[in-house]
């Protein structure tokens, strides 16, 4: 089908590929487009226009940052989803700098991989939600303090409980868990802070909500 996102997965370990691309064959809104372990080979794949490049860090001779910085240099610019097993702060900063959509481990579960890659497509910055707390303390010297205050005081009590436990780092599987409430109800909760506050990632509104909470202790601390 013409609607389906297309994908080239880039991995030296032909298991990976395999298994990844099983997953994502699965899936009636994807379609792997082609996998490979080479830089010749990628180039010709890419000429292709897949819509997203899933690619691991941990590769030799050349490894997934350095990849995707030669890739820009010769001005391929696919999405590129950042796939690894490494959540080393120092990794996810590099990848983030070399202009990754998301960043992946490969130990989160199937559906949240998949869910992820969903959401990379629709534009959001996405990194597993074990990195998610990292990502904050990256990001959280960027946020404006005004900002924070005056957006999140668009949201709703339950809203705001379902945005700390994103800071947190959970996923929605579980904060669902967490709250007694559906899966699909904790998307459609994110889906409303993401445009009542205008943004595209919750990590972005974590970030928000961790800068509202530093403005509170420091006002505590100082009355």
């Amino acid at each position: 089908m013409s609607d389906k996102l297309k994908i080239v997965l880039v991995d030296d370990q032909c298991l990976c590929r395999l298994g990844l691309s099983e997953l994502l064959a699965n899936s009636y809104d994807f379609d792997v487009v082609g996998t490979t372990d080479n830089v010749i080979e990628l180039r010709t794949l890419l000429d292709t226009k897949p819509d997203l490049l899933i690619v691991d860090l941990r590769m030799k001779p050349l490894d997934g940052i350095s990849l995707l910085k030669q890739l820009r240099t010769e001005n391929y610019l696919t999405p590129a989803i950042m796939l690894t097993m490494s959540d080393s702060e120092a990794d996810l900063k590099n990848a983030i700098r070399a202009g990754v959509r998301g960043y992946l481990l490969k130990d989160m579960a199937p559906d949240d991989v998949v869910d992820a890659i969903r959401r990379v497509a629709a534009g959001e910055l996405v990194v597993a939600p074990a990195m998610t707390v990292k990502m904050i303390e990256m990001l959280r010297e960027e946020q404006p303090e005004q900002e924070a205050k005056s957006s999140l005081k668009l949201l709703t009590e339950r809203e705001r409980e379902i945005l700390q436990l994103l800071s947190r780092g959970e996923s929605n599987k579980a904060i669902a868990l967490t709250l007694k409430i559906s899966y699909d109800t904790v998307k459609q909760h994110v889906r409303h802070i993401l445009n009542k506050l205008n943004l595209s990632s919750r990590v972005k509104a974590a970030v928000l909500f961790t800068k509202e909470q530093d403005t509170q202790h420091s006002d505590e601390a100082l009355s």
